[in-house]
């Protein structure tokens, strides 16, 4: 029986897998588009501080936020 769900399981990645692959081919593509004209490289500190700073500090002023507005705290006293 559990071998039963493991294949299934894996069936359904493969084929998971398969369907990602092929309604993506742009994603594998090796020749520009006509009119593409992409921009330069980020740094590795525009890397490091858009993809790893700014979510941390998003998130660190939405949950001040929460905790400073926060009433369950004071109903409670």
């Amino acid at each position: 029986m559990n071998k039963k769900r493991t294949v299934r399981a894996g069936a359904v990645t493969l084929g998971t897998l398969m369907m990602l692959m092929a309604t993506s081919p742009a994603a594998h593509a090796l020749v520009r588009d006509d009119g593409d004209d992409p921009g330069t490289g980020l740094s590795v500190f525009e890397t490091l501080a858009y993809f790893v700073i700014a979510p941390i500090a998003l998130f660190a002023v939405i949950a001040a936020l929460v905790i400073v507005t926060d009433k369950s705290r004071k109903q409670g006293s």
